[in-house]
């Protein structure tokens, strides 16, 4: 996730890295600029705002290397804002859960703690941001921080179905992408009115309908719900 949100932030000023001897930093560094420090209690005397990128069971660690910060960002899963507060006492903490879509500035981040309009702001910059209380991040996980592997995993079904039915995969995958992207951009300028945006296109007895009707029957509602139940259920445990 550092990654996606390295790649998609056009920053004002120089980021700087830190990781724990992995390399990663260095390479981030070359690939987007900005520079890899030489530890986190360096990163923590010149940096304003940390965004906080490595294993949760890290945090207490990492916390006393940083040591005091402004603003703290953490990506860091299941890790509640009172947990970042008690690591970091001194500093305003947001919790962000943003999807890999902001690597292409099409992301998805879902915020909640201390509103700080810099932090919003920056975030905005690689796709929405969308403020919800702390109880409903573990579901917004099952929505939208899941929805890059959702999205890939249907395509992937669609363009094999595709080429089940005689459509070469090069074309069958171009079909699908394009559709995919088209059908979105519908969805929203009708205000995801779904059910104007399927009638639009659904004639009755149609092929349209039939297809709907085995998809209805294959259990793809269910399949929805069921791992939207499965995500929650595993951020929990």
């Amino acid at each position: 996730m550092a990654r996606a949100l390295a790649l998609g932030l056009e920053l004002d000023e120089p980021a700087l890295y830190t990781d724990g001897g992995s390399g990663r930093a260095a390479a981030l560094a070359g690939l987007v600029g900005g520079e890899a420090v030489r530890s986190n209690e360096e990163l923590g005397q010149r940096a304003q705002l940390v965004v906080l990128a490595h294993k949760p069971a890290q945090l207490e660690a990492v916390a006393r290397e940083i040591g005091s910060v402004p603003v703290v960002v953490s990506l860091l899963g299941g890790v509640t804002v009172a947990a970042l507060g008690a690591a970091y006492p001194e500093a305003r903490i947001v919790r962000a859960m943003p999807n890999t879509a902001v690597e292409v500035r099409r992301g998805v981040t879902c915020v909640c703690g201390a509103a700080v309009p810099e932090v919003e702001e920056l975030l905005g910059r690689v796709g929405s941001v969308v403020r919800l209380a702390e109880r409903l991040m573990d579901a917004a996980t099952a929505v939208s921080g899941v929805a890059p592997a959702y999205v890939a995993l249907i395509a992937e079904a669609w363009v094999d179905a595709a080429v089940g039915q005689g459509i070469p995969a090069a074309q069958a995958a171009e079909l699908v992408a394009d559709s995919l992207a088209g059908s979105a951009a519908l969805l929203l300028a009708h205000h995801m009115d779904t059910l104007s945006v399927r009638r639009a296109v659904t004639s009755p007895g149609g092929m349209t309908a039939r297809g709907l009707r085995a998809l209805e029957q294959a259990g793809l509602r269910s399949a929805f719900s069921d791992a939207a139940a499965a995500v929650v259920g595993s951020s929990v445990k």
